[in-house]
């Protein structure tokens, strides 16, 4: 005879032996309107303008116990069993346990993750990335605006994080106001990886002189930057384009997009 309640316990203790990390849900996503925007990185001299589609992206940066939990479904990304080829030596090196995140760090946002993880977890949640336009697009927004790139107080604020000494640890994801659409935590807790990380710098000027690699590095930003006062964006760039794939560090995280046809409840 079956007996519901000693297999709930059971199932309770093996979740709790391993940690909570296990029962993590993934993000809930918010809905952004697409529009005309205004890019930092133009393709071309005098084309900064970009249409985004709408699309929907996850609330909040990915967390340790989110990462923990698709570890479980797809171990060959523990960091014992990833081969070097897709992320380095560092990868997930602040975890006690090759499986799973400490208690700690459950709600913190997962870092020292490779680009490579990062787009394998999107693809498991039935997403991707977001590409560095949809990602510039929905970070420009305040909590009235949709672009408060001319807000003095705005860039203030932001330009403030940029600005602190380092702490030991990193905050619990959703401590800082939504924005317009709902996202969270864009600025002031930790870097994100976008789809297209590798080739924001990249002009059609670049690829025609036919070496696309120069133009990865910080020095090249110069080329294609169309806001050289937007200095946190700057910043932001030069990180993305001086990183490889398999590249991990201690304060680069990500989160989800998804097309809305095919968007995560």
């Amino acid at each position: 005879m079956r007996r519901p309640g000693i297999i709930a316990l059971a199932a309770v203790l093996v979740l709790g032996s391993r940690g909570e990390a296990w029962a993590a849900k993934p993000t809930p996503q918010v809905t952004v309107a697409g529009g005309d925007f205004r890019t930092v990185l133009a393709a071309a001299p005098g084309q900064d303008t970009v249409r985004v589609a709408s699309f929907r992206l996850d609330e909040t940066p990915v967390t340790n116990a989110q990462f923990s939990a698709f570890l479980r479904e797809q171990p060959q990304w523990r960091r014992d069993r990833v081969t070097r080829l897709f992320a380095d030596p560092e990868y997930l090196s602040h975890w006690s346990k090759a499986d799973q995140a400490d208690a700690a760090l459950a709600d913190q946002p997962v870092t020292r993750v490779s680009w490579f993880a990062a787009s394998a977890y999107c693809e498991a949640q039935g997403g991707r990335l977001p590409t560095w336009y949809e990602w510039e697009y929905v970070a420009a927004a305040s909590e009235t605006a949709r672009d408060a790139r001319n807000d003095p107080a705005w860039t203030q604020r932001i330009l403030a994080w940029y600005g602190q000494t380092a702490t030991a640890g990193l905050p619990s994801v959703g401590k800082t106001p939504a924005n317009i659409y709902g996202a969270r935590d864009l600025h002031g807790v930790v870097w994100e990886w976008v789809e297209d990380f590798n080739s924001i710098l990249v002009s059609g000027d670049s690829r025609e002189q036919g070496d696309p690699d120069i133009l990865r590095f910080c020095g090249a930003g110069a080329l294609t930057m169309q806001d050289k006062d937007n200095y946190a964006i700057l910043m932001r760039i030069a990180m993305l384009s001086s990183l490889e794939g398999r590249y991990t560090t201690t304060s680069m995280g990500f989160r989800c997009a998804s097309d809305l046809q095919s968007a995560k409840p």
